[in-house]
């Protein structure tokens, strides 16, 4: 009981499995940032392309736009500051999601030199790619197996 006292940190993992799964959590997390930023991305270049449509228009045109769900009638005068700055407020939020993935990296960088995580993706990739050639050699040796008996 005295060694469990000693060695236990509350904030650690306790296990292997611990370990891995809050490092699986933490790619979870920097993978969601990553989709957010690139879902917003595509909203700014929407957004790019409305400007750059009715920018050149006369001010006094109309225009519709979509405002929570419902089309409203304005003038291009109207919803291109509006526009403008919807582009802008996403530019930030993604400038700030930028910020936290980066900071996300670091924080998984560290904690793999701390646990000593290597990633073995191609070994992974590998191993599966013998065990698929095992399955189909394995279903050859069946055959012949199989035909003796007949």
């Amino acid at each position: 009981m005295a060694g469990k006292a000693e060695g236990g940190n509350h904030r650690e993992p306790v296990n292997e499995q611990a370990v891995a799964n809050l490092y699986a959590a933490m790619r979870s997390e920097l993978n969601q940032i990553h989709s957010k930023i690139t879902e917003l991305e595509m909203e700014v270049s929407e957004h790019s392309l409305v400007i750059n449509a009715i920018q050149p228009l006369d001010p006094s045109r109309r225009c519709y736009r979509m405002i929570g769900g419902v089309l409203v009638e304005r003038t291009v005068k109207e919803v291109l500051p509006a526009v403008l700055r919807n582009k802008e407020g996403l530019e930030e939020v993604i400038s700030r999601l930028n910020e936290a993935l980066e900071k996300k990296k670091k924080e998984i960088v560290e904690f793999e030199a701390k646990y000593k995580i290597r990633i073995r993706k191609a070994d992974a990739e590998v191993k599966d790619e013998s065990c698929r050639k095992e399955g189909t050699a394995q279903g050859v040796l069946v055959g012949p197996a199989g035909a003796s008996e007949a």
